[in-house]
């Protein structure tokens, strides 16, 4: 059987008390979820804990950290450690997302000891690896996300415990995504990096997904579930989505 991951990043939205109220009426909408898909929710840091509760240890739902620091604890204000997430509910953290390496200047080097903090916490890594507009046309889209991959994945050959996320910056927050078959080449083109190198890994599609396009992305057989940000905001329409998409 194919398993879809479908994962939601609702990024700097939905406080505490909000997260409950999602929670609740996302379980009442979703119903008895198909046993082929899976739901990871990475809610901000304040409502991990709220979610990891409401969801109610539930198999095919998970929480997990938008992002996490790469020391274990110290005087790092205003970061949270793998630790920190993991006592709090998470059991997975997105890790090198386009906004913290576009909008907060992470760098390759940052991902690569973060992925390892992930690892050390037992938490699942999602690694987000994409390129630029520029990148694109300049036709550098494997050279930029080799790189990437390259710098997070050394030192874990080997390590299946891991996800990753295809998600083109040009196609985040814009409306414009990949067509299915870009996104298809570019999931190929990662997995014949990967597997000789860490075995078999999910690799997920990001980048401006809906309920209208998410049904002909995952038709491609290359793309094991999505990563969502603004239309997994609301549960209700989460929950169709998450039901209805055609694998």
């Amino acid at each position: 059987m194919r398993y879809l991951i479908f994962a939601a990043n609702w990024k700097m939205n939905i406080a505490p008390r909000e997260a409950r109220e999602y929670a609740r009426a996302f379980l009442a909408a979703a119903g008895d979820l198909p046993e082929d898909r899976v739901v990871w929710f990475f809610p901000p840091a304040v409502s991990i804990e709220a979610v990891a509760q409401s969801i109610g240890g539930r198999e095919n739902l998970l929480v997990g950290a938008q992002d996490i620091y790469w020391e274990p604890k110290g005087a790092f204000t205003g970061a949270i450690s793998g630790q920190l997430a993991a006592q709090a509910g998470a059991r997975a953290a997105l890790i090198g997302h386009s906004e913290r390496r576009h909008v907060f200047g992470e760098t390759d080097e940052q991902t690569a000891k973060k992925v390892a903090a992930a690892l050390a916490a037992n938490l699942h890594p999602v690694l987000c690896v994409g390129e630029t507009l520029a990148q694109r046309e300049a036709g550098q889209t494997m050279d930029v996300v080799t790189r990437q991959l390259e710098a997070a994945l050394a030192g874990h050959a080997g390590q299946a415990r891991m996800t990753i996320a295809y998600e083109p910056v040009w196609a985040i927050g814009t409306g414009r995504n990949a067509t299915p078959k870009d996104a298809a080449d570019v999931h190929s083109a990662i997995r014949a990096w990967l597997m000789p190198r860490t075995g078999w890994m999910p690799i997920l599609y990001g980048g401006s997904v809906n309920l209208k396009n998410v049904a002909e992305l995952l038709a491609e057989p290359e793309l094991d579930g999505v990563l969502v940000g603004g239309a997994s905001l609301d549960p209700q329409a989460w929950a169709e989505l998450v039901r209805t998409a055609v694998a």
